[in-house]
């Protein structure tokens, strides 16, 4: 079994790849989730906001971010993508319409 030196000790690549499959898990969760929202905006809002939620789902796809690092040599640090999730978060629940509607069908 291969041991990788990393800054907090010896990690195994089981434990890499394990990391590695979590991260890319969740990627497609919320890429899909962001997805959905610029759906339900085209559908329910309007189709501008739903047209930059769906080209903001892109930036969470892993088969985008290998194209962008395969072809354009460009890629989306994980800081970057964290930070752009929580904007996205809060500006859907916080100030657009379509979080309006999800509160006013739920009370």
């Amino acid at each position: 079994m291969a041991i990788f030196k990393t800054a907090t000790g010896s990690m195994s690549s089981n434990t890499i790849q394990a990391k590695a499959a979590v991260t890319n898990v969740i990627s497609w969760i919320f890429g899909i989730s962001v997805l959905v929202i610029g759906i339900l905006n085209i559908v329910l809002v309007h189709p501008v906001p739903g047209i930059i939620y769906l080209l903001l789902s892109l930036v969470f796809l892993p088969p985008v971010n290998t194209f962008f690092k395969n072809k354009m040599g460009v890629s989306i640090p994980r800081v970057v993508q964290i930070i752009l999730a929580v904007i996205i978060i809060q500006f859907t629940l916080g100030v657009s319409d379509l979080g309006d509607m999800i509160d006013d069908w739920l009370i």
